[in-house]
Formats: C-alpha cells, structure tokens, sequence
C-alpha cells in the first residue's frame, strides 16, 4: 500500500509531504525504515525512481519518506528545524497513526547523496532512536574545508561548481552570513566525539566507482577503519545515479537484516 499526502506539521509551521509504503502482509508490528531524498529530489523519488514496491514486501518493513527540500536534514539558520522533525515529530506521528516498532533494532534511516549525510547524522545525533544507518554515496562528509574556500572566495567558488549559486544560498541559509563552521554538523567530528555511553549505529556505506564523490566516501571509509563502530563499506561499479541508488538500496536493506 501506497499512502501519499501531507499534514501541518508544528515544528515546521506549515503543510509538508510525506509518502509512506506499507507492505501488505498482516505480520506487525514493522519494522520501519525512515528513507531519504537527494538534494535535488523530493518526498517521491525513491518510489518514482527505484525497486522499492518488492524491496518493500520482501522485507516487510514500512518506509516513511520525508520532504526535506535542500536542508540536508538540519536545523537550517534562516529556514526551518528540519532536524527536529524529522529525528521527533514525524516519528511520534508515524508511530501513532502505523503499527511500528518501537525498538531501535527495527529503526533505520538510509539515504543518497544528501540523503546519505542526513541519515549519517540523525544516526549519530540519534542513537538511541535509530539503530542502522545505510549511508548511500554520502554528500558532503569533509565540509569544513570547502566552506573555507567559500569564505576566502565566494564568487569563484560557486562560478566553478555546476549550481553554485544555489549551493551558495543553501549555505548562507544553514551556516547564517558568517558560513561559520560547526562541528556538531560535521560527520567525522561526531564520530570523533561520539558519547561513550550512547549505543552505535550500525553504519553500512556504499558508492560507485565512477561517482565524483568516490574519494570523499574512501576516505571516510578509512578513518572509520579506525574507531570500533560496527561500519562496513562496499563499491562496485556505478555512478552517482538511480541505476547504482536502486542497487545499493537492495544491498542495504540486505546488510540490516543479515546485522
């Protein structure tokens, strides 16, 4: 079952979309899967771009798929608190309205691109809520650098990257006018930093091969090699597209339930 609509969300102070599958067994409660857009996607790309109808019944698992529009799921300075719902209002919401679990084992959020950085950090913001993450061809995981070089110069800056305006205003709307940095949006330091008496993650990261976000992910990979969280880290060959997305959704799904 498909359920498209929307509700008035309080945390964001206005109407937002939301799509949720639902897998037709009767078996419950299910466990739950919050799934996250890119930065150019929506509430909808998953279903409109991916296998997930089957992924769906053979899991049997509920996916809820929030709009964030280009938040990458952050309380934004000049915008709004999307961190705070989605890591709080839209489970309360989801877990009154579906039979969910409430266990962290049976909590996951997965995502792509800035999808993969948002469900980085709800995970590790939010451990005790959400027990898996599935980290798919990760945005933006060493971010203190280029905002530096946007700091130093703005203009070139986004002249030299496809949307940089854009990325510019996505920037000054999240760090605020001063693109001051903070650590505590920063995945490698919240893995640095992580509480020693908060339960971690499981942390399962893919990206293609020919994806330009590739060395990024290796390198994250390789400082991750040296903490003692449960992370594993798989390429093969695929771009940062929705043919590589559809399979390495499959294989996430495939890693959560063998953890």
């Amino acid at each position: 079952m498909i359920l498209r609509g929307n509700f008035s969300s309080e945390v964001l102070a206005m109407s937002t979309n939301v799509q949720v599958f639902i897998p037709e067994r009767n078996s419950a409660p299910y466990r739950i899967i919050y799934l996250l857009h890119g930065l150019h996607g929506d509430q909808g790309t998953w279903l409109d771009n991916t296998m997930l109808p089957v992924y769906a019944k053979e899991y049997n698992a509920v996916f809820v798929m929030p709009e964030a529009s280009r938040s990458f799921y952050l309380n934004l300075k000049y915008g709004r608190k999307y961190f705070d719902y989605v890591s709080d209002e839209l489970p309360r919401v989801c877990r009154k309205i579906f039979n969910i679990s409430a266990n962290r084992e049976d909590t996951a959020v997965m995502g792509c691109s800035m999808g993969g950085y948002g469900s980085l950090f709800l995970s590790l913001s939010k451990p005790e809520q959400f027990g898996f993450c599935g980290a798919i061809s990760s945005a933006c995981l060493y971010f203190k650098p280029f905002l530096d070089s946007v700091r130093a110069d703005p203009i070139g800056v986004t002249k030299s990257h496809p949307g940089g305006e854009e990325i510019l205003v996505d920037l000054l709307a999240t760090y605020g006018d001063a693109l001051g940095y903070r650590p505590d949006y920063d995945i490698v330091e919240l893995i640095k930093k992580f509480p020693a008496d908060k339960p971690k993650p499981v942390i399962f990261s893919t990206c293609g091969t020919e994806d330009g976000l590739r060395k990024e992910n290796q390198a994250f990979r390789d400082e991750m090699k040296i903490t003692d969280f449960n992370f594993a880290y798989e390429e093969w060959a695929g771009d940062h597209d929705w043919h590589f997305f559809n399979e390495a959704l499959q294989k996430t799904l495939e890693y959560w339930y063998r953890a």
